[in-house]
């Protein structure tokens, strides 16, 4: 007898058959004499949704009161699972994010848990009760609901599984695990039994959807166990952990993340601190820069470029225009129509050749790199959006050739 913690998106619960779909899959693991918790985001486009409603009322809406009505979709998910196990007989009770004693920072829209008092989980598992929490959401300190962002639910199932010291944490998509790339997609892709969690969390980053990079470092942090697995398929799926068995193959996937933009900074004068001033204006406005390109001073000039979400790259292009470090000889460029493509494998680093190899498949399918990042177990490339697709093929060829 354990502690489960199951996690299931809005795909999982998208309808009345999958609702009833998950209740099975709970009670089952409840029947085996488990103690089980579940973590429910809101059922499939219910968040598109209620954004669009939204827009159409205002499409100004301040972040306090978009969380008030975000926080519904998982309410409205949390009972209809309630309901149907309820149905099938066994006790449950559902809980929304703040009964289950989520507190959070006053950052709407993308809230941090500063901590999860657990009496009342604790309380209602002794009275054997299966607990259905709200994912995604928390109350900050001034009795506000919040929400965690992009993939909360994955980070609210795996804080639950960290503080009550839990057995296991399964999270259950609409993929039967982590594959080296996009099954949909990517011809001779392949399921993989096991994963490191440094590896796993690379993927995530670097735009794998299967688990919200937040969930993985913080499953890393407290020594949580994941398991990524189909809610509609009863197969086995993929661990997630500190130390994985190294398969074969030395590459463990490759990705493609088309929420990139490039900017670039023509003509700044060469100075010392010009890298400081422009780096240090988008870090006051939160804009995270990934890729980081920095030509040989020439002529007292030199030129910046680095990529950011899609998202903020006409917002950088607007604060560094108005930046003391760009003058009127400086031209700034922003392109949304590129997209990172990545290879991620912990044993990268001791073999020689990964990149050549990696450059030479895009070579070969006349693909252009526009920018290079390394790290010890991930490289990067930018590519023209129109070619991602060809060039994540052509790498996972390479890489992971068909059997």
């Amino acid at each position: 007898m354990g502690l489960i913690v199951q996690k299931f998106g809005g795909s999982s619960v998208a309808n009345a058959e999958r609702v009833e779909n998950v209740a099975r899959i709970v009670t089952d693991t409840y029947k085996a004499g488990n103690d089980v918790v579940v973590v429910v985001s809101a059922q499939g486009d219910t968040t598109d949704d209620l954004i669009e409603k939204a827009q159409e009322i205002n499409p100004n809406y301040s972040k306090r009161e978009m969380d008030q009505l975000l926080t519904a979709g998982e309410q409205i998910s949390i009972s209809l699972l309630a309901m149907a196990i309820e149905k099938l007989g066994y006790p449950v009770i559902s809980l929304l994010g703040w009964q289950a004693g989520f507190n959070t920072n006053a950052v709407y829209g993308s809230a941090r848990i500063k901590n999860i008092k657990t009496n009342r989980l604790k309380a209602e598992l002794s009275k054997h009760n299966i607990v259905v929490v709200a994912g995604f959401q928390g109350l900050n300190r001034y009795d506000d609901l919040t929400t965690l962002g992009r993939g909360g639910s994955d980070t609210s199932a795996v804080a639950i599984a960290a503080s009550l010291s839990a057995d296991r944490c399964q999270i259950f998509t609409d993929v039967e695990g982590v594959y080296t790339a996009d099954p949909r997609k990517v011809e001779g892709a392949k399921k993989l039994s096991e994963i490191t969690y440094d590896e796993m969390l690379e993927l995530a980053t670097l735009g794998a959807q299967v688990l919200n990079n937040r969930s993985v470092e913080m499953a890393k942090k407290y020594g949580v166990e994941l398991e990524v697995l189909s809610s509609l398929n009863p197969i086995p799926g993929t661990i997630v952990k500190e130390v994985a068995k190294m398969e074969k193959m030395l590459i463990r996937g490759v990705t493609k993340d088309k929420d990139v933009a490039r900017v670039s900074i023509i003509g700044l004068n060469d100075n010392p601190g010009v890298a400081f001033q422009i780096f240090s204006k988008l870090s006051q406005k939160n804009i995270n820069v990934d890729i980081i390109l920095q030509s040989v001073g020439r002529d007292g000039t030199k030129d910046i470029t680095f990529t950011v979400s899609r998202d903020n790259g006409p917002i950088a292009v607007e604060l560094l225009e108005n930046s003391i470090a760009v003058t009127e000889n400086c031209k700034i460029v922003c392109d949304t129509k590129v997209a990172k493509v990545s290879i991620v494998g912990a044993g990268m680093e001791s073999h020689p050749g990964t990149a050549s190899k990696m450059f030479e498949a895009l070579y070969e399918r006349n693909i252009n790199i526009q920018m290079i990042s390394t790290s010890e177990i991930k490289i990067s490339v930018l590519v023209d959006e129109e070619d991602a697709d060809r060039a994540v093929s052509a790498v996972h060829k390479a890489f992971i050739p068909n059997d």
